[in-house]
């Protein structure tokens, strides 16, 4: 198990060094950093300076060893849009960020697994059919489509939920806040958590779905009926439990995929998160920003990763076997 996790590790850090590369690459060779943060008819001597100072005029491999030092470190330079540090604006927005992608993933599991579980058990059922129209809707319709109709239906015409912003939030500790604490910060969280949710939740729905019928026609489910197990015994005791095994990594994959594109989901619904931060970077070319989000959703996609083959190898003792013997 121990080379396993250093195994793991060692794999992640290559990979963190691959994406350290590319986003390098995008700060160094696409455009001048210098001539983002001076004006038209400043002294080329003031220029010099600045380049001096930011250290481009060291060679390559320096100034790339620099970068991973810094980014080891949270540092990513300045912005050129708003002349703040990088790591202090991603620091406003992360808490938005990552409030809204864990309620998503959270609704999507407390929602997906029951109504995959139930399609499984009742397939011939009203509801069961009900349950299967509604994720064919959730997997076809996109996300801002979904977040429209949402908004038409909750804010517009019911006038129930807010349609835009965060709501009242609170301070937790330095730049940390939370709406969870709030009632209109949870007003305002549910549509949206809904909407980036929606997609996860099918998803997971139809998987459950799929592995608990292949499960409930296994040969050891058939011998724990003949030993005279009750129905709800072989069905969570035996089958949901083996059934959860793929569902654990497909939704550990997801909950990175909610965070890096909940993009759209914040720009529908003006979700003041890391998402709109880098759709504004994007229209303003700024670098920084650009490099510092790829590299923290690489990262946080690397740890999820590294959590998931952990998880999975505690759960399948045929893989804990497997690892045992190695």
């Amino acid at each position: 198990m121990l080379a396993f996790i250093l195994r793991r590790l060692m794999q992640s850090v290559l990979v963190l060094l691959s994406v350290a590369l590319i986003a390098f690459a995008m700060f160094r060779f696409v455009g001048d950093p210098v001539n983002q943060l001076v004006s038209l008819d400043t002294p080329a001597e003031q220029v010099r300076q600045i380049r001096e100072s930011l250290g481009l005029d060291d060679p390559v491999i320096v100034q790339f060893l620099r970068y991973v030092a810094n980014a080891a470190q949270m540092e990513f330079g300045i912005s050129y849009q708003f002349r703040q540090p990088v790591t202090t604006l991603l620091a406003e927005r992360a808490p938005a960020t990552l409030e809204l992608a864990f309620v998503s993933a959270l609704f999507s599991l407390l929602v997906g697994i029951p109504m995959g579980v139930y399609t499984a058990l009742r397939r011939d059922g009203v509801l069961a059919r009900v349950f299967q129209a509604v994720s064919l809707v959730g997997v076809s319709l996109p996300t801002f489509l979904i977040g429209i109709l949402l908004i038409y239906l909750f804010a517009v015409t019911l006038g129930w939920l807010p349609s835009f912003g965060r709501g009242e939030t609170v301070k937790i500790s330095g730049s940390w806040s939370t709406g969870l604490l709030t009632w209109s910060g949870l007003k305002a969280l549910v549509l949206p958590a809904v909407t980036l949710g929606l997609f996860q939740m099918t998803l997971i729905m139809r998987l459950v779905r799929a592995e608990m019928l292949e499960v409930l026609r296994t040969d050891y489910i058939k011998f724990a009926r003949a030993r005279g197990l009750s129905t709800r015994a072989v069905h969570f005791g035996h089958a949901l439990k083996n059934t959860l095994v793929p569902v654990i990594t497909i939704a550990g994959l997801q909950l990175g995929s909610i965070i890096a594109f909940a993009i759209i989901t914040e720009t529908v619904f003006q979700w003041p998160g890391m998402g709109v931060l880098f759709l504004k970077a994007v229209q303003n070319v700024d670098i920084p920003i650009m490099a510092a989000y790829l590299v923290m959703i690489s990262a946080l996609f690397v740890v999820i990763n590294l959590a998931v083959d952990l998880l999975y190898a505690m759960v399948d003792p045929r893989l804990r076997a497997t690892l045992k013997g190695a």
